[in-house]
């Protein structure tokens, strides 16, 4: 685990400054008038995944988390079962955001890993699961005017009744 632990901080390190680089070709400033460029949120947002890659890899040198005092191996059976279920809540996220939409997709995921994967209790799980959703919307289509994914026509008229409530 303590070989993963690294790994995977170099590795989100990598692709940090990947999306930094690719993001630059657009602007990462403040456009007068218009706002932030087009590269300004994945800018910013990727030197932050580099930043906390740096702290990963503070405590691993440090010994702080439990994975870096580990002596298991790099993948162990607990650590295997919960990459393929995560991958597959990850997988099943995707799939579903082209039915029913991102936001449905969201609500199912987030029951799915703090239900079942955090085994945390149902009001937090509902709380959640129904907030940050909602929050999204908020977020992304009334103050930033940008369009989620939202699915199959079926669930078109909801976000439509829901847009209205929110102008």
């Amino acid at each position: 685990m303590r070989f993963a632990e690294i790994f995977t901080a170099g590795l989100l390190a990598l692709l940090s400054i990947y999306l930094m680089w690719k993001s630059a070709e657009l602007d990462i400033g403040y456009i007068k008038g218009e706002g932030p460029g087009g590269g300004a949120w994945p800018f910013w947002l990727s030197g932050l995944m580099l930043i906390c890659t740096g702290f990963i890899a503070f405590n691993w040198v440090k010994r702080v988390s439990p994975p870096s005092r580990s002596d298991q191996p790099f993948l162990d059976s607990y650590s295997l079962r919960m990459v393929l279920l995560v991958g597959g809540g990850l997988f099943g996220f995707i799939a579903l955001t082209g039915i029913i939409s991102m936001y449905g997709a969201m609500v199912i995921f987030l029951l799915y890993y703090l239900k079942f994967l955090g085994r945390h209790s149902w009001s937090l799980t509902l709380v959640l699961s129904v907030g940050i959703p909602i929050i999204f919307f908020i977020f992304f289509e009334a103050l930033m005017r940008i369009t989620l994914p939202k699915g199959l026509n079926f669930t078109e008229p909801f976000y439509n009744y829901l847009n209205t409530l929110i102008y």
